[in-house]
C-alpha cells in the first residue's frame, strides 16, 4: 500500500480535529483551515481540498465566516482511520481500480485474486480499527500495537 501525502494529510487534520473536540458534550468549536495548516504543517491551499474531501463525505462539518471553521460530525471514536482514507481517495485496496472481489482473472490465476482479497482484509483489520481518538490520545489497540513494534512477528508458514 502507498500512503500519499493527501492520505497522510487527511488523517493529520483530522487528528487536530480530534483534539479541539468537546469531551463534556458541548458544542465543537470550528478549528480555522489556516490553523490547522499551521499546527501541522500543511500546505493551506491543499488542506482545503482535503477538508472539502472530509466534508463531502460527512466526517467534517464546517461554517463559513469570521468565526467558521471546522469541526468532525462524529465522535472521534466513532471514525477510523479507514473512513478518512476512503473519504481522501476512495478504496483501501483495489486493482485497476477495481475490488479485489470483482476481478475477473482465468481459472489458473484465481490464486492471486484470494491474495489480493487478503491483501484487503489485512489492511482493512488494521484501518477499520485504529480510531481518531486513539491516534489523538497516543494509543494503538493491543493487536496493533504489537504489530507496530515488531512487524515482523507476523509471518506466513
Amino acid at each position: 500500500m502507498r500512503t500519499t501525502a493527501k492520505v497522510d494529510y487527511a488523517v493529520r487534520a483530522a487528528i487536530e480535529l480530534a483534539r479541539a473536540y468537546p469531551t463534556d458534550g458541548s458544542r465543537a468549536t470550528p478549528l480555522t483551515r489556516q490553523a490547522i495548516a499551521d499546527r501541522q504543517e500543511i500546505p493551506s491551499k491543499f488542506l482545503e481540498h482535503i477538508l472539502a474531501d472530509l466534508k463531502r463525505s460527512q466526517l467534517v462539518g464546517s461554517v463559513r465566516g469570521a468565526d467558521g471553521g471546522y469541526w468532525l460530525n462524529r465522535p472521534p471514536e466513532e471514525i477510523t482511520m479507514a473512513d478518512l482514507i476512503r473519504a481522501a481517495e476512495g478504496p483501501l485496496a483495489d486493482v485497476r481500480g477495481e475490488r479485489p472481489d470483482a476481478l475477473d482473472y482465468p481459472d489458473d490465476l484465481a490464486v492471486l485474486q484470494r491474495a489480493w482479497i487478503a491483501v484487503r482484509a489485512n489492511l482493512r483489520a488494521v484501518l477499520e480499527h485504529v480510531t481518531l481518538a486513539d491516534l489523538r490520545d497516543g494509543k494503538l489497540t493491543a493487536s496493533v500495537e504489537a504489530l507496530a513494534a515488531d512487524p515482523d512477528a507476523w509471518q506466513l508458514h
